[in-house]
């Protein structure tokens, strides 16, 4: 689908001041595994950052994942700015709080404008339902909610516009035109024609696996990767320990690295999987770039997420070829700050902040050198 901007912006409210210090943002960058948040001035100070559990309003419900922001705002405020790190919590709500508890110990609104740019807004029907419950909570004046697509691409790229795609438990893409036009993609999984992520990634694994062991399949080395990973007799043994709840799902995610390197190896059926990953991010970045009128024309492409992060040399240059056979002027990238630089920017632009308060928030956050250009070793066939 084709949305007019960036995310679901709540109607303004005037422009107040916090403190005599400005006008604030609150960033938001809401993922399956983490949520942070980073307290901004007008002029890009970073007052105070925090990380929470993750933002999962489709499992846990919006009241739940706006806890989550609630809880983390706190706690990097009690912190004196400083950065704090909340740890997991059983039921998706801080410390087991009903909703909205804890709020009125610190004064709301927490900052002039929020800018939530998280996980599980994949539709315009969620991003309205979680700005509203921001908005409700009075966690700022104004709010904006967004996919964090939108942040990473703002991260990422030289200029407000570009491509971006992300692999992360799950995949998404978003491209924005300079113009402001957007393309995205609704991100619901094989309901919407998703394939990939690192969640996605084990389960392939691990099928595959089943497969050689029962005869069913051709026979590959990712039998082996499943025993050492789980530390089972059989991959059988496996698959009943995650069915029976002995195993938690998210161990999925630990056959990534290993199916990376059964591919490296040149194991067959490990390479038929992480070719169809590497197509899958150069599909979503190309769709994008042509919905929006750009692949005729040099634009960047920033990548994210972890299964992208990590850089794996055979990967990495699959998508490479997959963009250069087909959209030669893209320019692959790879954010040299985390997604939450994305939405602190994001706020700060609706704001109106000036430009060197953009440059002021990269450096505060910069722990690498700057963006680089994806140049890998030729892929093994």
């Amino acid at each position: 689908m084709t949305a007019a901007g960036p995310g679901r912006a709540a109607p303004a409210a005037g422009s107040p001041s916090s403190d005599g210090g400005g006008r604030t943002v609150l960033a938001v960058d809401g993922g399956n595994s983490k949520t942070d948040v980073a307290l901004v001035r007008e002029d890009g100070t970073v007052l105070a950052t925090g990380r929470g559990p993750g933002f999962l309003p489709q499992s846990a419900g919006v009241a739940a994942a706006i806890d989550v922001i609630g809880q983390t705002v706190r706690q990097a405020l009690a912190g004196g700015g400083q950065h704090v790190r909340l740890p997991a919590l059983h039921d998706g709500r801080p410390d087991g709080l009903p909703e909205g508890e804890g709020d009125r110990e610190y004064g709301l609104p927490y900052a002039d404008h929020v800018a939530a740019y998280v996980a599980g807004a994949d539709l315009p029907i969620e991003e309205e339902r979680l700005s509203d419950e921001l908005l409700a909570r009075g966690y700022g004046r104004t709010a904006t909610v967004g996919n964090d697509t939108f942040a990473l691409l703002r991260a990422g790229a030289s200029a407000p516009w570009g491509v971006a795609v992300v692999c992360g438990a799950g995949i998404n893409a978003v491209g924005v035109a300079p113009s402001g036009q957007v393309a995205r993609f609704p991100s619901l999984g094989r309901l919407s024609g998703d394939w990939g992520g690192g969640h996605h990634l084990g389960e392939e694994a691990l099928w595959h696996a089943v497969r050689a062991e029962d005869g069913r399949g051709p026979a590959t080395a990712l039998t082996d990767a499943v025993l050492a990973c789980f530390g089972t007799a059989t991959v059988e043994d496996a698959v009943i320990r995650l069915h029976l709840g002995e195993e938690s799902l998210d161990r999925l995610h630990d056959l990534v690295p290993p199916l990376l390197a059964t591919a490296t190896d040149g194991d067959a059926v490990a390479m038929s999987v992480v070719k169809r990953m590497a197509e899958e991010v150069a599909v979503l970045g190309i769709v994008a770039m042509r919905r929006t009128g750009l692949l005729g024309e040099p634009c960047e492409v920033v990548l994210g997420g972890g299964v992208l992060t990590a850089g794996h040399p055979l990967l990495m240059s699959l998508i490479e070829r997959g963009y250069t056979e087909r959209a030669p002027l893209a320019k692959l990238v790879v954010a040299d700050v985390p997604p939450i630089v994305g939405a602190a920017l994001l706020g700060l632009d609706r704001l109106g902040a000036p430009a060197d308060a953009a440059e002021r928030v990269r450096a505060h956050f910069l722990v690498s050198p700057p963006a680089r250009d994806l140049v890998s070793p030729p892929a093994r066939e």
